[in-house]
């Protein structure tokens, strides 16, 4: 069956259905119309890029033929197939624009420059070189290779998707593209046995200094609690957390010099 039969048979739908309470009604409604958005989405289909799914398409058209069937008041449109068919490709086209990596502006600047080389290759037929093509567009070398750069095509590809340049058969992406938030298996191994060492180290302090670091890093307290417990006065406690520190970075540093 064509579009316009289509088109014509689902004119005649109980498009006041809308209006009632009854649910089954309003699900025959759209079921009856179902039709309308795969024939919207084939036609529009054919002047897509084939990276684009009919199916993905047909879902966004049912969600804007729902929204239709929810709006549509008798008294002010013709036909709910003809209103469906705006909400459909309305839809649809707001979908196409979400997905699209290049502004309005941007495309407007690439059919600008494809018809440009359209022109002079028709003209010269040949290759159009970089001279005439500034000359046609009135702009410098720079500025015609900015131009390029910012109409440069976005290449998508699937993390799961094999990789035809890996040695290994059926490798995907995601198996061989590192995760920079991960850390690698040496960093991970030098950094327990640093840590081992500095425990190492820190066991052998001696008993206050030891005391202070466990007092204010683990157990959080403040200097001046450290020091009450100590009966020494604050400046004292500082002296021996600074000195401790520092004796410990000085060990660290040597370590992995």
């Amino acid at each position: 069956m064509t579009a316009a039969p289509i088109l014509n048979e689902l004119s005649d739908a109980p498009a006041t259905a809308v209006l009632e309470t009854d649910e089954g009604a309003f699900q025959r409604l759209l079921e009856n119309h179902l039709p309308l958005v795969r024939s919207i989405v084939e036609r529009m289909r054919r002047k897509l890029p084939s990276k684009i799914e009919a199916d993905e398409l047909y879902s966004i058209g049912v969600t804007g033929l729902v929204a239709a069937a929810r709006n549509y008041r008798p008294s002010r449109e013709s036909s709910f197939a003809s209103y469906a068919t705006t909400r459909i490709r309305g839809a649809i086209l707001d979908e196409l624009r979400r997905m699209d990596w290049m502004s309005r502006a941007t495309r407007s600047k690439a059919k600008r420059l494809g018809s440009a080389i359209s022109k002079l290759e028709q003209e010269q037929g040949g290759t159009v070189s970089q001279d005439s093509l500034c000359a046609e567009m009135h702009l410098t070398e720079d500025e015609l290779a900015d131009l390029m750069e910012e109409i440069r095509p976005v290449k998508f590809i699937s993390l799961d998707g094999v990789d035809e340049q890996s040695e290994v058969e059926e490798q995907s992406l995601h198996e061989i593209i590192p995760d920079d938030s991960c850390v690698a298996p040496l960093d991970a191994l030098e950094r327990k046995e640093v840590l081992s060492l500095l425990a190492l180290r820190m066991e052998q302090l001696p008993a206050v200094p030891k005391k202070v670091l466990a007092m204010y890093y683990y157990e959080n307290m403040r200097l001046s609690e450290i020091a009450a417990c100590f009966g020494l006065t604050e400046s004292r406690i500082c002296q021996i957390h600074t000195q401790t520190v520092g004796q410990l970075r000085h060990y660290l540093t040597n370590l992995l010099a």
